[in-house]
C-alpha cells in the first residue's frame, strides 16, 4: 500500500461508527486496523478465545450493553479481533495489519518489547517518528486508533473526511497539551492507572468542548450553532458536479526508414569489331596502287556501347495522418451524502399536540400485520419505513401533495436502501398520511 490514513478517537463508539462508514464507502476490510485501549476489560469480556463475538459476555446487567454493542459491531466488520497486552500501554483489543506488525504476527499475552513496538509499527506506515509517538500515547491514555491502508490520494482524502466526520482528534494539538502538563515520550513508559485514565478522559472531553477546530486539523467540525438561545442544526446535502479534463488516450507514431532491394533491367548494347583479311591476288599495278606503294599506316577504330546507370526518385505512395473527433454521452454514477435528521421526543410530560413516533407505533404494527403479515418480513424490518414516513410528515418541507415529493422521497430512501422502494413505499406513505391526519391512500 502506498498511503495510510490514521485517526485517533477518544471513544471506541466513535471509531466503530467511522469504521462502519469506511467499509460502506468501499475500503477493504483487510486493509483496516483498529487498536482500542481496554484497561478495565469492558470490551474483551465480549470476545471468545477464537476472536468471535460473545453476545452474552462475562458482564453484569449494570455494566450495560453499550460495550457489547461496540464489540459486536467491530467483530461484524473486522475478523480476528483479539485481546492482548502491550507493555507501556496495557490491555487492548486489536485487529488488522497493524496488529500483526506490533506483535510480529503472533497474538499472545504480551505484544512487543515496549511501547516502541506500537511506535515502530506506525513509523513503518510512513508516519513521522514524533507523530507515531503521539498516536501511541493517545492509545496509552485510553484512546482508540483506526488505520486505513489505501493506494490513491483520492481514497486517502475520502478516508480523512470520514474520520473527521466521526470525531478524529487533532493529535498534534493534543500532544501540545500533554507536553504543557509535563509529558515526554519514553519507550519504557508504564501503563497509566485507572484514576489517571479517568482524569485523561475528563480532560479530553473538556478540551474538545472548549477548543475550536482548525481547517488543517483532523478534528470534527462542530455544526451546532447557538442563535439567540436556539440550536440550529444545518442539514447538509452534497450535489454532484461533473466537469471535464483532457487526458491522453494513445495515438500513432509513424517512422520512416530507407531499405534496398535488388532490381533487374534489360538493355541492348551495340559493339563494333575490326576484321583484317589478307587475300592473295595477281594483277598488273595501276596508278592507284603505285600511289599507295610507299611506307605508311592505316588505322580503323572499334566502338561499343556500355550501360550507364542513372537513378531517378519518384513518389509512388503518400501516407496521410490526420485526426477525427466525435462526441459521446457517458453516464456518471456516484453517491452524494445528505444529513438525515431523526427527531426523538425526550422523556417527560408532553403536550397533547406533541405526537411522538411511539404514539403511532401500535397503529403502525396493526397496519403491518394486516398488510405484510404473510410477507415473510417482521415488524422490525419495516419499522424504519414507518419512522421515515413519520419524519417526513413532521417536516414542513413535505407538507404538500405526496405525488409532488415522491421522487425525492424515493431517492433519499434508496440512498441507504437501494432497490427496496417498491417493497416499503406503502408503509412510508401510510405513516405519512397517518401523522398528517389524512386517510391512507393505496399506492399499488
Amino acid at each position: 500500500m502506498d498511503l495510510s490514513v490514521i485517526g485517533l478517537f477518544d471513544s471506541v463508539s466513535e471509531a466503530q461508527r467511522a469504521l462502519n462508514e469506511l467499509v460502506q464507502a468501499g475500503f477493504a476490510r483487510d486493509h483496516i486496523s483498529l487498536v482500542a485501549h481496554d484497561a478495565s476489560g469492558q470490551y474483551s469480556k465480549y470476545l471468545k478465545k477464537d476472536g468471535s463475538f460473545d453476545p452474552e459476555g462475562d458482564v453484569t446487567a449494570d455494566e450495560g450493553a453499550g460495550f457489547g454493542a461496540a464489540v459486536g459491531a467491530i467483530t461484524g466488520v473486522l475478523a480476528s479481533l483479539g485481546a492482548l497486552a502491550i507493555p507501556g500501554i496495557g490491555p487492548v483489543i486489536a485487529a488488522g495489519p497493524l496488529l500483526a506488525a506490533v506483535t510480529g504476527g503472533t497474538i499472545g499475552a504480551v505484544a512487543g518489547a515496549a511501547t516502541g513496538g506500537m511506535t515502530a509499527a506506525l513509523i513503518k506506515t510512513g508516519l513521522p517518528e514524533d507523530e507515531a509517538q503521539y498516536y501511541t500515547e493517545g492509545v496509552r491514555r485510553g484512546g482508540t486508533l483506526l488505520v486505513v491502508d489505501t493506494d490513491s490520494d483520492a481514497k486517502a482524502q475520502r478516508a480523512v473526511d470520514i474520520m473527521d466526520r466521526y470525531g478524529a482528534v487533532d493529535v498534534n494539538q493534543r500532544a501540545q497539551e500533554w507536553k504543557q502538563s509535563g509529558w515526554k515520550y519514553s519507550e519504557n513508559a508504564q501503563p497509566y492507572t485507572a484514576d489517571q485514565l479517568k482524569s485523561f478522559r475528563s480532560t479530553s472531553q473538556t478540551s474538545m468542548s472548549s477548543s475550536m477546530p482548525s481547517s488543517t486539523t483532523n478534528k470534527q467540525t462542530q455544526t451546532n450553532k447557538t442563535q439567540e438561545g436556539k440550536q440550529v442544526l444545518p442539514v447538509v446535502e452534497e450535489k454532484l458536479d461533473v466537469s471535464k479534463r483532457q487526458v491522453e488516450k494513445g495515438g500513432v507514431r509513424v517512422n520512416t526508414r530507407i531499405v534496398e532491394k535488388p532490381v533487374s533491367e534489360q538493355v541492348t548494347l551495340h559493339e563494333e569489331h575490326v576484321n583484317v583479311e589478307r587475300r592473295p591476288v595477281d594483277r598488273p599495278v595501276n596508278a592507284s596502287d603505285m600511289s599507295a606503294f610507299k611506307e605508311g599506316s592505316i588505322e580503323m577504330r572499334e566502338t561499343a556501347e556500355e550501360a550507364v546507370v542513372n537513378k531517378q526518385a519518384r513518389v509512388i505512395e503518400e501516407i496521410v495522418i490526420d485526426k477525427h473527433s466525435h462526441d459521446r454521452q457517458q453516464t456518471i454514477n456516484d453517491t452524494v451524502r445528505r444529513t438525515e435528521v431523526d427527531v426523538q421526543q425526550l422523556g417527560g410530560q408532553q403536550s397533547s399536540s406533541a405526537n411522538s413516533f411511539d404514539m403511532y407505533n401500535n397503529d403502525f404494527r396493526t397496519h403491518f400485520t394486516s398488510r405484510y403479515g404473510k410477507s415473510g418480513y417482521n415488524y422490525d424490518q419495516y419499522s424504519p419505513a414507518y419512522r421515515y414516513g413519520y419524519n417526513l410528515a413532521s417536516n414542513q418541507s413535505y407538507s404538500g401533495d405526496w405525488s409532488t415529493y415522491e421522487p425525492d422521497i424515493r431517492s433519499r430512501w434508496e440512498e441507504r436502501n437501494q432497490g427496496t422502494w417498491e417493497d416499503f413505499k406503502d408503509a412510508i406513505r401510510y405513516a405519512w398520511d397517518k401523522v398528517r391526519g389524512k386517510p391512507a391512500s393505496a399506492t399499488r
